[in-house]
């Protein structure tokens, strides 16, 4: 049975003008243990999702079931089994790490005498037990986000929501992040997350969607998306703001497609270096040039567009 199975399921709002569908006939399927990644730009949806699966925000139609149960019906029982990490961190400053554990525990009724080897195991695992005793204001970016981690995991948690899990974080807490993540996907923890990072989807997800306009427009692993909506390689060549429209049209018939953007041309290929050589003898001397392996941000780019969207 699918830990997340949702049909045709949409979310309207109310406006001046009728009603806005923010989540527009989707179709999900989540496995259990599976790392799933819901992709798309501000206003895409996605949070809206993320809200329906957690079971905090009523579907307006079609079918949705998490963890085999109607959360119109059964909030309250899937709440129970679900571990949450906000995008904003929600703990409590004046607590210190060990009261923000407990306290959390008990609002899952959970008795001090179960806590308590818990609390020591989740502290060993997000590696804080020397910051057990210190209070929360005085931990780090990172710390804390390794403690909200921690705190959703207070319950055993068989399905994991992530919203923008590393917001903020500096490289090297988003790594330590990501390999909590990891142990957890390899100990049958359902992962579902949201991100911005395309790196962190690609590290982290098994499977994911792309969102726009409230549809999944593209669904798959990560290399699945590349190899269906880009190229092997990417070519990024600068001849300069006002250049680069000039040289455009004498690069074309090299590579798969061209694209130019505000400060550079991208070309889509299997052969960057090879494609790089040929703009040089076509007399095109770059001021900068780069050829790297196609990524998913280009995937994401090319399915949603680069403008930017409203918040």
């Amino acid at each position: 049975m699918p830990v997340i199975h949702a049909r045709a399921l949409t979310k309207a709002y109310p406006s001046a003008s009728g009603e806005v569908l923010a989540v527009a006939g989707i179709d999900l399927d989540v496995s259990p243990g599976e790392s799933f990644g819901i992709l798309g730009a501000n206003g895409a949806g996605k949070s809206t999702t993320m809200r329906m699966i957690g079971a905090t925000l009523q579907r307006t139609s079609g079918e949705l079931a998490i963890l085999g149960r109607d959360p119109s019906r059964e909030g309250p029982v899937i709440r129970a089994h679900l571990g949450v990490v906000p995008q904003q961190d929600t703990l409590d400053t004046e607590l210190t790490v060990r009261e923000n554990l407990l306290t959390y525990g008990r609002y899952f009724g959970l008795s001090r005498s179960q806590l308590r080897p818990r609390i020591e195991e989740l502290l060993d695992f997000v590696q804080l037990q020397d910051k057990r005793d210190e209070r929360v204001e005085a931990l780090s970016g990172g710390m804390k986000r390794r403690l909200t981690i921690a705190r959703s995991l207070v319950n055993d948690p068989s399905l994991l929501l992530l919203d923008e899990p590393t917001t903020g974080l500096d490289p090297q807490a988003r790594h330590i992040l990501w390999d909590r993540l990891y142990q957890l996907r390899e100990t049958g923890v359902t992962l579902v997350l949201t991100t911005h990072y395309m790196d962190e989807a690609e590290q982290l997800c098994e499977r994911l969607v792309v969102m726009d306009a409230g549809r999944i427009v593209a669904e798959g692993s990560p290399a699945e998306l590349i190899r269906q909506y880009s190229s092997r390689e990417v070519v990024e060549v600068r001849f300069g703001a006002q250049r680069n429209t000039e040289v455009l049209p004498q690069l074309q018939g090299i590579g798969d497609r061209v694209e130019l953007l505000p400060d550079r041309i991208l070309i889509y290929t299997a052969t960057g270096e090879a494609d790089l050589q040929e703009i040089v003898a076509r007399g095109h001397m770059p001021i900068t040039a780069l050829v790297r392996r196609a990524s998913l941000e280009d995937v994401f780019l090319r399915l949603t567009g680069r403008s930017l969207a409203d918040e």
